[in-house]
């Protein structure tokens, strides 16, 4: 009953402050309204739950006021107070869409009742409307991941007819090799431009087979598991699987992790996944003997994440352009520039944010937003993804 929210409309100034005292006192405290012009004033500005009105008032009556409820707040529900001799009165507003109504002098407890039932009735149908719009949802889910079901097909098929060719290039490239290995062929001209050449055919052909497997993780619909998880321990497992790359550039990592961060609702899976990734571009951006710092604290009932390196920073026209697909601040061959793209994805769909800073020459920080308890969005729908595909198409093996 305490989340009840009342008004009370009643021209009578004693019996209405009476009345809301005596509310007050049973833990519903109403808003009051000394007339119809004033009630639909209050409504205008604030939803109520259920509305106690006097049907004889000077100006608009008891009737018009219910019209006008039922016009614009139409899940608020009223219940009309008539005089003892005017109960015609009452069976009209319940024909215009009253609740129920009261006969004066009423009986407060009779009338509390009224109350609860009039609430109970606003909860009945307000959960039947979030039933609808969870149903609207699922069946619109359903609908992408059908979409995405042919989406996932069309990349598998891609990667597919792009893998075949790759298997060929690469076995006759190692074919090549043996044969120039040979020791007829130790005096072989220019053999050093051979071997290089190779080379750079077999690097070709791994960067394209890294493309092609991240494209069919972009691409392809995972299901995501939500678990109560310590984002501390969580990072500290992401950190373990990199230290060996840390240590051999002996980079220094630091843990803060502030008091009361608790746990959170999320995918453990996906959010170490993002970890990973963004500690290792960390590593690769710090010069031997740097330092990463990974920071968690609580703010206004969220959890922020924090991965910080002193590296050499990212140039502040590439800032806007680092979460796109396939743009890499990296040398050519030294990665993919899917990575912040599917880690966008991730955080997103975990219903956080990403946001980075960074200086050039100082180092670059992500603080990534997460809520303590999420449900899980729908991964990028076919209008977002197809794009990705024409832009592979575009750039071919030439992407860096």
């Amino acid at each position: 009953m305490k989340d009840i929210r009342l008004l009370l409309v009643d021209d009578e100034d004693d019996f209405r402050q009476t009345l809301a005292k005596r509310l007050a006192k049973k833990g519903i405290p109403p808003e009051q309204a000394e007339n119809g012009e004033k009630a639909l004033s209050i409504l205008e500005k604030k939803e109520m739950d259920v509305v106690v009105l006097d049907v004889k008032m000077p100006g608009m009556d008891g009737i018009e006021v219910l019209r006008h409820i039922k016009k614009k707040h139409p899940r608020t529900e009223v219940i009309f107070l008539t005089g003892h001799a005017a109960t015609q009165d009452g069976v009209d507003g319940i024909k215009t869409g009253a609740f129920d109504y009261l006969s004066k002098p009423i009986e407060f407890e009779h009338l509390l009742s009224k109350i609860k039932q009039a609430y109970e009735k606003v909860e009945r149908e307000e959960e039947k409307l979030r039933e609808a719009e969870f149903r609207n949802k699922m069946e619109q889910q359903m609908a992408t991941t059908e979409r995405l079901a042919s989406l996932g097909t069309l990349a598998a098929g891609v990667a597919h007819e792009i893998n075949n060719p790759l298997a060929i290039i690469n076995e006759s490239a190692g074919w090549l090799k043996l044969i120039i290995n040979k020791e007829e062929m130790a005096q072989m001209p220019r053999k050093q431009d051979f071997e290089m050449a190779l080379n750079k055919i077999e690097k070709g052909v791994d960067r394209a087979r890294r493309i092609t497997h991240q494209l069919l993780g972009f691409a392809k619909k995972d299901d995501s598991v939500l678990a109560e998880l310590n984002l501390s321990e969580l990072a500290d497992e992401a950190i373990q699987l990199v230290n060996r790359e840390m240590a051999n550039k002996e980079i220094e990592i630091i843990r803060e992790t502030a008091p009361n961060t608790g746990t959170i609702w999320s995918d453990p899976y996906q959010l170490r996944q993002v970890l990973i990734n963004l500690i290792t571009n960390a590593i690769h951006a710090t010069e031997s003997g740097g330092k990463i710092t990974v920071m968690l604290e609580a703010v206004n009932g969220e959890i922020n994440l924090t991965v910080q390196d002193n590296g050499q920073g990212i140039p502040k026209e590439n800032l806007d352009k680092i979460f796109e697909p396939f743009f890499s601040t990296k040398s050519p061959g030294e990665g993919t520039g899917l990575g912040l793209s599917v880690t966008r994805g991730i955080i997103e769909k975990l219903c956080g944010t990403i946001q980075v800073k960074s200086r050039l020459g100082h180092g670059t920080s992500f603080c990534i937003r997460l809520p303590r308890y999420c449900e899980i969005k729908e991964d990028l729908d076919q209008d977002e993804r197809i794009p990705f595909l024409d832009k592979i198409a575009k750039q071919g093996g030439s992407t860096q």
